[in-house]
């Protein structure tokens, strides 16, 4: 089998891999929102059974246990496939050491969450896991496809892009981890009005208030940092990173309302979910574009090289 052709299929096995992680995210925020979290109370059996049918919302996190257990086996299938192949495991080794790593941690979290009773710090550190696994297994597929795919001819990207990029993954993935303390520490509705807090723009900044104001200013980061790199992006000459930059920018826009709609609302289950699911897309578009304009040589560079030919 050629080079290429193993890390194509790499590929597709962090693609499922990515999909199955994505709606076991999903599936997660729906656990905590309808308190099913603690509908198990053992683990890993439920009600000391496979198969419970005890209520709605056993099933729920029986499910997510499920989904669970699919995302391991896909993980460990595709670390496996990397494993086997020498030009797979140079390159890719390294992000399949880490999801490895990363899984194990995110299902001793998970048993924790059950043990601890739902601690609200156990359940925080279950989701910020939750979504750094599922950034790099991101990573590890984009990178999988850009090898199959070769490097000819690749353009240089914009000078100031990549630390703007940068920049913006890293507040998302901020901005994502503070929205699940906010949901577990019962904060979502500590400001019941929007753009004022109680209507006030400065309340007292203390115990929920004082989170739903951070996630709001953290927001309002979030979405001045992706109008900064759609702006960037716009002399980029690679066709996928102007795309991906301007839909990082409209989900951004997207999840503010999103945001807006839940304190109106009251936070129901369906849309914290798609508000979780907003995240997580974020995420991963923004690791891949940023993955996608490291792989293009510097302006500085590129300029230096056509000198030198």
């Amino acid at each position: 089998m050629s080079p290429s052709s193993s890390f194509r299929i790499a590929g597709r096995l962090g693609v499922f891999t990515t999909l199955a992680m994505f709606g076991l995210i999903v599936v997660g925020s729906v656990v905590r929102t309808t308190g099913s979290g603690l509908a198990c109370p053992d683990w890993p059996l439920c009600h000391g059974r496979l198969l419970p049918t005890e209520s709605i919302n056993v099933f729920i996190e029986w499910f997510h246990r499920l989904l669970a257990l699919m995302v391991s086996l896909l993980l460990f299938g595709t670390a496996g496939w990397i494993a086997m192949h020498r030009e797979t495991r140079a390159r890719l080794g390294g992000l399949a050491a880490l999801a490895i790593v990363l899984l194990f941690a995110q299902v001793l979290l998970g048993a924790l969450t059950v043990w601890k009773l739902l601690h609200p710090a156990v359940v925080s550190s279950h989701l910020a896991t939750a979504l750094l696994l599922f950034a790099t297994v991101v990573a590890l597929t984009q990178v999988a496809f850009a090898e199959a795919e070769g490097e000819s001819g690749r353009p240089a990207r914009p000078a100031g892009l990549l630390p703007w990029l940068a920049a913006g993954t890293a507040l998302l993935y901020g901005q994502a981890v503070l929205g699940g303390i906010v949901s577990t520490s019962h904060a979502g509705l500590a400001c019941p009005d929007w753009p004022t807090c109680e209507g006030q723009w400065l309340p007292p900044l203390e115990g929920g208030v004082a989170l739903q104001m951070f996630h709001r200013w953290g927001a309002y980061a979030v979405t001045l940092c992706m109008l900064v790199v759609a702006l960037r992006a716009r002399t980029a000459p690679d066709a996928g990173i102007r795309a991906g930059a301007s839909m990082a920018f409209g989900l951004t826009l997207t999840q503010v309302v999103l945001g807006v709609c839940n304190v109106f609302l009251g936070t129901p289950v369906w849309l914290s979910a798609m508000h979780l699911a907003t995240a997580a897309a974020l995420i991963a578009l923004m690791v891949t574009v940023s993955l996608r304009a490291a792989r293009l040589p510097a302006a500085e560079r590129a300029g230096s090289l056509a000198v030198a030919r």
